[in-house]
């Protein structure tokens, strides 16, 4: 495989409706916020989850596509995998509770083998020095959190649920109950974040110098960029509600190096509201005036072309 020679620089908007996007644990899974703006956050280890649970799906059971980071797995054993692999006459590899590199040399092989087997590994890094040593790994692709583009209003509703858990919680309910008591109905009550609509836009770094490194190839940001277009649609539940990529937008340089400031490339693209077919600038607090945005249509997503820095271009993946 090829790996990556050039700079890679890329947006991607997506949106929310009547879902939660990414709820805060310290909040009581209400979806996250910027306390000082009301902005909703979506964090960079939420999108990587779906990238990687995207290309898990996709690649299954493909030599170099193994996902490193896997719901309730235990990553030292995947560290062990590298070490039987490099010393295959050795008892203690696959004995041992704790390993360590050799040497350089062998501690550089036990990191090229994680970079190799683990499409996450050579993707985003990873720290792989807990009991079983093979070092860490700076990946290549980076994300920042998402930010919605206007603040949002988190909205709780309230549900219900008809049946009882066990017996005696039954029993309870209709002994407790009146006559014509819906408690007789074995109704729990419970509580449900959403956003009623969200845009958000987060930004991306792909360093071709990092990727000779990890052995990030072409192939490799093909599948990336394919899964940031595609890892919505495998991650549907009740709380998500609807979320959909609706753009990608790379800025790819001409070197590994780069040839202009990445800031001064995401500034080109410009978000605002959809007014009678003309573009609104959004300041800081959005548009107070207007009713709430509650579809994509809302929108109006400009992107200046003009003056492209030499040996910059823009590449519309979606």
């Amino acid at each position: 495989m090829t790996t990556l020679s050039r700079r890679h620089d890329f947006v991607l908007i997506f949106d929310v409706a009547n879902g939660n996007p990414n709820g805060d644990p310290d909040a009581g899974n209400m979806p996250r916020l910027d306390p000082e703006t009301n902005h909703g956050l979506v964090s960079d280890v939420s999108l990587k989850r779906k990238i990687r649970n995207y290309v898990e799906l996709a690649r299954t059971g493909e030599d170099g596509h193994h996902i490193y980071v896997q719901e309730g797995a235990i990553l030292n054993e995947k560290h062990r995998q590298a070490y039987v692999a490099l010393r295959p006459d050795d008892p203690k590899a696959k004995k041992d509770a704790k390993l360590n590199p050799k040497d350089d040399s062998e501690a550089t092989a036990l990191r090229d083998f994680m970079c190799a087997n683990f499409f996450d590994v050579r993707s985003f890094g990873a720290v792989m020095s807990t009991g079983i040593n093979c070092g860490q790994v700076k990946g290549p692709v980076q994300l920042t959190f998402a930010n919605s583009v206007e603040p949002i209003l988190p909205v709780e509703i309230s549900i219900t649920r008809m049946a009882a858990t066990n017996e005696a919680e039954q029993k309870k309910r209709v002994e407790g109950a009146e006559d014509g008591d819906v408690r007789t109905d074995n109704r729990t009550m419970g509580r449900k974040h959403i956003v009623p609509y969200g845009l958000y836009v987060a930004h991306g770094f792909i360093s071709a110098k990092f990727a000779e490194r990890t052995g990030f190839s072409e192939a490799d940001l093909d599948l990336m960029f394919e899964a940031m277009t595609s890892m919505f649609e495998h991650d549907r539940s009740a709380a998500r509600g609807e979320m959909t990529t609706r753009r990608l937008i790379a800025f790819r340089h001409e070197n590994a190096l780069g040839n202009a400031p990445a800031h001064q490339l995401f500034d080109r693209i410009r978000i605002g509201r959809n007014i009678d077919g003309e573009f609104r600038a959004l300041d800081d607090r959005g548009l107070g005036n207007l009713a709430p945005a509650r579809k994509f249509s809302d929108y109006v997503i400009e992107i200046d072309r003009d003056s492209l820095p030499a040996g910059v271009e823009i590449v519309d993946l979606v």
